[in-house]
């Protein structure tokens, strides 16, 4: 009786390949020559009679097909080692490196606890973490996870919700005794609003509000526009310089400090924040854990 699966070898090869989409990555991952990484993909492609990859002399990419098996044979190892893990029981111990990115609001104010808890259960794990406004690319950049907010353009990744996070505008009192306090969308156009400039495309992040029980995304009309640090829009508007955007978790730290002096205006909205990743094999076993 033949092997059914003895093609398991040069599958591992495409995850590798897929994930990174270039072949010279591959083959350094692999300790290899782009050559045998050729000839394997080659291989494969000839057995299941589909073409994996689009190919040009300077870019890869995974074609309609190409796709679909990477995320199938993803979940197909994912399973495998799974198995593996739960038969091996308490020998198991889960050792490595793990390199993750957040946005700066989450990583001040709510990573710090939750962090914490996961090294205490997993002693034998590393975490690099970046802590930026600017959304990396998980592939190029060699990021297993991402914490990210809003709709995924990448359809690649996988979006694991996190946690809901109203965003609220806020002003200090001082403000709104000088300058009142908006009733409503048209209003708050005449307002000073705290904007910020997103490092990664150089636009103006919007204001996601209810107008008339509608969510839209409204671009602030900024005197004032902040760059690089987005906690900085909170710490201007504290001091009476206008009115910003932000998360909750942000504006209720500052309330329970004794020199609070926001005053929360209406429009609240819900976001959603998501756990993004790649369908990696890598850090599969620590998932349900993060």
């Amino acid at each position: 009786m033949s092997r059914q699966f003895d093609h398991l070898a040069d599958v591992e090869v495409f995850l590798i390949v897929a994930e990174k989409l270039s072949i010279s990555a591959a083959a350094i991952d692999l300790s290899t020559t782009p050559s045998v990484i050729s000839r394997t993909i080659t291989r494969l492609e000839k057995k299941l009679g589909i073409q994996f990859f689009r190919r040009t002399t300077r870019h890869l990419s995974l074609t309609e097909a190409g796709q679909l098996y990477y995320e199938k044979m993803q979940h197909a190892f994912q399973l495998i080692d799974h198995a593996e893990r739960v038969v091996q029981g308490e020998q198991l111990q889960i050792s490595g490196k793990i390199k993750l990115s957040v946005p700066t609001t989450y990583g001040h104010y709510r990573l710090p606890p939750l962090l914490e808890k996961f090294l205490l259960k997993y002693p034998d794990i590393q975490i690099e973490i970046s802590i930026s406004n600017r959304n990396v690319d998980l592939i190029a950049e060699g990021f297993d996870l991402a914490i990210r907010q809003g709709q995924l353009p990448n359809s690649t990744l996988i979006a694991r919700p996190l946690e809901q996070a109203p965003l609220k505008l806020v002003a200090s009192p001082a403000y709104l005794n000088r300058m009142g306090i908006p009733k409503n969308l048209e209003e708050l156009k005449h307002h000073q609003c705290i904007a910020f400039e997103l490092p990664s495309s150089g636009k103006i992040t919007p204001w996601f509000l209810k107008n008339d029980n509608e969510e839209i995304q409204w671009i602030p009309t900024n005197r004032i526009l902040v760059k690089e640090d987005i906690v900085g829009v909170v710490t201007l508007a504290e001091s009476g310089l206008g009115i910003c955007q932000s998360y909750d978790f942000i504006v209720n730290e500052k309330f329970n400090k004794e020199n609070y002096n926001l005053y929360l205006l209406h429009m609240q909205v819900i976001h959603v924040l998501f756990l993004c990743y790649m369908r990696s094999i890598n850090t599969c076993p620590l998932l349900p854990e993060l």
